[in-house]
């Protein structure tokens, strides 16, 4: 099994065997003020690179190959601006995996975000082709020969307790997801466009431009693959001084964890979403209409595989 060392300073994943292991370490850190726990099992990443890609029938193939020889599910998108990626399985296979798709000098700069669980929370292995790999509607926006520019969680987090960035300009937070997203957890102050898909997000951020003027904008989403083109769009329409944060918020948590952040964020697979520590919150997906649930609103009118309190007060129920 797994267990977790958990201190202060410190965080540390080790493999162990057999009980006698356990009480040694326990007999170490005793004292320590070390936590012992057990680690989650299953490792889940997201990684999505933008770069030219052809022959993608015959890249899904391989792929989706190599997925299922290694015991891992979830998501492959490919199109031919890049790969988006969400995959989840036993933490050295997924490694292994990563490095061997990192010999593919394409995808050599892809940059994985972590996190665990003690569940595999998706149900099978896809690889799909699309248009876009975040469908924008955009087509001269192209991340491809020009990367957004990005500030890291940590800048971000010093900009946020000082009230400005490092040229004394205030700071505007821009969401870029979707409604029911934001409405999981944003950061503080942060204006919300109002979109239920990134297609909208361009009509929507051109009305924003008084609130934005004067201004260093961040833009934000789960992992940082939608603010890569809402930078450059925002850019071609003449807003300045416009990043993206780099990573996104499952970045910003780990790096930084939940501060200036309130709530949770949504993820796209069984786990729903996830807290600054990057655990479980305990949310979950209405069987029938879909809408995510808190664990508070669980408790009304909540039955499981049939139907929620929205559904409920719904005339069409």
């Amino acid at each position: 099994m797994q267990i977790l060392l958990r201190g202060k300073e410190r965080q540390e994943r080790l493999r162990i065997t057999t009980y006698g292991q356990l009480t040694q370490l326990a007999k170490q850190n005793r004292n320590s003020g070390v936590i012992i726990e057990p680690a989650m099992e299953f490792l889940n990443i997201s990684a999505y690179r933008f770069v030219e890609l052809d022959h993608l029938a015959e890249l899904r193939v391989h792929l989706r190959l190599a997925c299922v020889e290694a015991g891992l599910k979830g998501t492959i998108l490919l199109a031919p601006e890049g790969i988006n990626l969400f995959l989840a399985g036993e933490p050295e296979k997924l490694n292994t995996w990563v490095e061997w798709l990192k010999t593919d000098a394409r995808f050599a700069d892809l940059h994985p975000k972590e996190s665990w669980s003690d569940h595999q929370p998706f149900n099978r292995m896809l690889v799909k082709l699309k248009k876009e790999i975040i469908t924008m509607h955009q087509p001269q926006v192209r991340p491809i020969g020009e990367r957004a520019p990005a500030v890291r969680p940590t800048d971000l987090k010093r900009w946020l307790d000082a009230g400005h960035d490092d040229s004394g300009r205030a700071v505007a937070l821009l969401d870029t997801r979707n409604g029911f997203e934001v409405s999981i957890g944003t950061f503080d102050g942060a204006l919300d466009p109002g979109i239920k898909s990134f297609g909208r997000f361009p009509e929507r951020v051109r009305a924003l431009e008084d609130d934005l003027r004067n201004k260093t904008v961040v833009t934000f989403c789960t992992g940082g693959i939608r603010c890569e083109k809402a930078v450059l769009y925002m850019q071609e329409h003449g807003f300045q001084n416009v990043y993206q944060l780099d990573g996104g918020i499952l970045k910003y948590f780990e790096e930084v964890g939940g501060a200036h952040y309130n709530g949770n964020c949504f993820v796209f697979d069984r786990r729903v979403a996830l807290t600054p520590e990057l655990n479980e919150a305990g949310h979950v997906e209405c069987f029938n209409c879909r809408a995510v649930l808190s664990p508070q609103e669980q408790r009304t009118d909540y039955v499981l595989g049939k139907s929620c309190v929205r559904c409920v007060k719904s005339p069409s129920f």
